[in-house]
């Protein structure tokens, strides 16, 4: 039997999440239009009168959900995650709590409707990101990454604005998702930043949202779903971003935590027409592997163009991990951390008596994989399951200082490969354990 790792408990449903592995972030706004990254509203601190524009000629006319769908689920992802309402404030589905929203917009229907539809037809599972931030609602006060941060004093600026109310908004929105678009399986909160202090005011977290009450406010309404700690509250699911953690990540008690890497194609999360820092197909697959090698999910972000399509290098990105996907998927669905130790330049990973060798630099003849004489039945290619020979040195008591298997030491098996490297650009072995 293999070696199971004891992980926190959650208030949510996190077994199915922690078998899927791989998963959709889709951030889509008013942002997509000027392109520029996701935050340009804090980043080119534009006013709302200036804003606007992207608000009045915001019309998606080619977004067909579908296709995101498909997409999807030909690159090997699972579930999807989409930005209901990011920083900006704007509202992709037709909330009665506010104007501000895609229905009255040129595009003028539900975009998120169409979205959970798609997805459920193609058996993906939903989840929701829902900003905690919003620049555009007229209770939401000055802090060190607001829009107006430069323009106006935030004494005058907080002037009749009320967090109370905001934090009510927030309860109210949420409601409307997690009860018209049916089963929701992740809520996905984002962000909290109460260590910031700007000009003498405190930055946002938990007190600030009403955490508790938010967080009470889903459970009742949608008993089991997975929630992320972004709160300042710790829930379900742990989320470091932008970068690859090394380890399996713990809780502050030292606890293993059900988690999620959550990473772009390129440096930005909304579409960004003239960023150039894309991912190659072979450190996509390499997140991913290292991610479920220490017992985590991926959640890979497309930004889709203002017209609702996902662009050509998004298309590539997503082609590229479907390929892989389709020949070494089972490596990833169902695995997580192995019980042994890899060697340099390898990633495990383990579904019960199967472990999965992913191979990062493809060696001359074979490859040594210590401590596992006598444990292994059979190996083969996971690509094509063609078998590999293997020979393996189990010492015995009569041994002596003379290596009988050449330049094996006690407890390795030696894998034969062929000298060309598979067409793959993460080759796997599948190893059948005893």
């Amino acid at each position: 039997m293999a070696k199971e790792f004891v992980v926190r408990k959650t208030p949510g449903d996190t077994a199915w999440f922690t078998k899927d592995r791989f998963g959709m972030f889709i951030h889509w706004g008013l942002y997509a239009m000027p392109a520029r990254h996701e935050w340009i509203k804090s980043r080119e601190r534009i006013p709302e009168e200036k804003y606007q524009k992207y608000f009045e000629y915001f019309d998606p006319d080619l977004y067909d959900p579908k296709e995101w769908a498909k997409a999807a689920k030909n690159a090997g992802m699972k579930y999807a995650v989409l930005t209901t309402k990011h920083h900006e404030g704007f509202c992709l589905f037709d909330s009665k709590y506010t104007d501000y929203k895609a229905t009255n917009t040129p595009a003028g229907r539900d975009l998120v409707k169409e979205f959970v539809d798609a997805f459920r037809a193609e058996g993906l599972k939903i989840g929701f990101y829902y900003s905690l931030i919003d620049w555009h609602h007229p209770d939401f006060t000055m802090d060190h990454i607001h829009p107006r941060r430069e323009d106006v004093e935030p004494e005058e600026f907080n002037k009749g604005r009320d967090m109370k109310r905001y934090a009510k908004y927030m309860r109210d929105q949420v409601t409307e998702l997690l009860t018209n678009y049916g089963k929701i399986d992740i809520l996905w909160f984002d962000f909290s930043y109460s260590n910031r202090e700007f000009k003498g005011y405190p930055g946002k977290g938990k007190d600030d949202w009403e955490a508790e009450e938010l967080i009470a406010t889903a459970r009742k309404l949608m008993p089991g779903i997975m929630i992320d700690n972004r709160t300042e509250i710790e829930q379900d699911l742990w989320t470091p971003e932008q970068y690859q953690p090394r380890r399996w990540m713990r809780d502050n008690d030292g606890n293993l935590v059900v988690w999620e890497a959550c990473q772009t194609f390129s440096g930005s999360w909304g579409y960004y027409r003239d960023e150039q820092t894309w991912k190659t197909p072979e450190m996509l697959v390499r997140m991913l592997v290292n991610t479920v090698a220490c017992g985590g999910n991926l959640l890979l972000n497309v930004g889709p163009t203002s017209r609702g399509y996902f662009d050509k290098r998004a298309c590539d990105a997503l082609d590229a991990m479907g390929y892989w996907m389709k020949y070494n998927s089972r490596s990833i669905y169902g695995c997580t951390q192995s019980e042994f130790e890899a060697p340099t330049d390898v990633r495990y990973t383990q579904n019960g008596n199967r472990l999965y060798v992913h191979i990062f630099a493809y060696p001359f003849g074979q490859l040594i994989l210590p401590g596992l004489a006598g444990k292994v039945d059979y190996c083969q290619f996971l690509h094509d399951g063609s078998e590999l020979l293997f020979r393996e040195y189990v010492p015995k008591a009569d041994d002596s200082n003379i290596n009988p298997m050449g330049n094996l030491d006690p407890g390795d098996v030696a894998i034969t490969l062929p000298i060309i490297k598979p067409d793959h650009v993460v080759p796997v072995i599948e190893v059948f354990l005893k």
